[in-house]
């Protein structure tokens, strides 16, 4: 039996980042597939069980091929007088929308459930984001035929990926909108490279097919890391306001407001690096510790009542650093857009 291989499920070279939190959709996966696009559902911040009923309605929605992205679970906060004081300046925000913060818990966002229901019924593709799984965790995907990614932010967790049998590396830049997928949670994840960097960098150390994330949003970007080396380019935030796109309409409206001119990677809203457009909450919360997921667990009312409110200055509003070229009409005709 032949190995797994990307290289075989990609028809265009245009993937659809996994934007969990309600961007990704089983329509935006479906409709982003039948254009020939490579499409991931994101599992992270759902139930297992709600994974499975999104797979189940990507499978009646398309039969082209598709990926489930997980988060790889980390540990604790090492410091909880640091997370205990952050939390105390969030009181004012919570107040503001009529919400109480969360119990800032830590989880592992169900890893293991979604592992076995990913292994028991397995998609074309299962990427990781935050870490890497064990070796033995790789060989169980790839003796069920499906080919494993891991994202990646530098040569030295590429190795890594590579050496546990990785057949794929989403290598994401600092210019990729919401959470970066450094393995650490540090002062080192917030490391500024271009794009261009890592893809040559990593391609010295490992033929790994490498799919390029970060800031990409046009044609000629597409054809750019092509031209690097890379067998495709991962794009999020150029769907983010695409017409199946579950973005609620308020952070829609956001992407195209004069008033949000720039983005900025903060660790505000979970806990962890992410790039969001700057907002009120962005600037006041520069200060927040590494925390993942309490962080974010103690925020969710806070930012879903934001939400139901349309209130953009306490939402979290990722982006990448092209956020104002994203455009609305169908996933289908960004893919179109988007292929060279």
């Amino acid at each position: 039996m032949a190995d797994p291989n990307l290289r075989e499920l990609l028809r265009r070279p245009v993937v659809v980042a996994p934007m969990a939190g309600g961007p990704s959709t089983p329509s935006l996966v479906g409709a982003a597939a039948d254009a020939g696009a490579f499409a991931f559902l994101a599992a992270g911040y759902k139930t297992a069980a709600a994974m499975v009923a999104e797979i189940t309605a990507v499978r009646a929605a398309t039969a082209a091929p598709f990926g489930v992205n997980v988060f790889v679970p980390g540990v604790p906060t090492r410091n909880a007088d640091a997370l205990s004081a952050y939390l105390d300046t969030l009181g004012a925000d919570a107040d503001a929308v009529g919400a109480p913060l969360g119990e800032p818990t830590w989880d592992d966002d169900q890893f293991d459930e979604k592992i076995a229901a990913l292994l028991a019924d397995p998609p074309s593709v299962v990427s990781f984001t935050f870490g890497c799984p064990s070796s033995e965790l790789i060989g169980a995907f790839r003796g069920v035929r499906c080919v494993v990614a891991v994202t990646v932010t530098q040569p030295s967790e590429a190795a890594i990926a590579a050496s546990a049998g990785a057949d794929a590396l989403c290598v994401q830049s600092h210019e990729a909108g919401a959470h970066r997928g450094v393995f650490g949670n540090d002062a080192s994840a917030l490391t500024e490279t271009s794009l261009a960097a890592p893809i040559a960098a990593i391609s010295e150390i490992t033929d790994v097919p490498q799919i390029a994330a970060g800031g990409i949003m046009r044609r000629d970007q597409v054809a750019a890391v092509l031209a690097a080396g890379a067998v495709a380019a991962q794009c999020g935030t150029a769907f983010l306001r695409c017409t199946e796109s579950g973005a609620h309409p308020a952070y829609k409206a956001a992407l195209t407001d004069a008033r949000f001119t720039q983005t900025a990677v903060t660790r505000a809203f979970s806990g962890r690096p992410a790039r969001a457009l700057v907002n009120q909450f962005v600037i006041d919360h520069a200060d927040a510790p590494c925390a993942y997921p309490e962080i974010n667990n103690a925020t969710r009312p806070l930012r879903a009542a934001a939400t139901a409110q349309g209130d953009v200055d306490k939402m979290s509003l990722w982006a990448g650093v092209g956020f104002r070229l994203a455009t609305d009409g169908s996933a289908g005709e960004i893919v179109d857009r988007l292929c060279p």
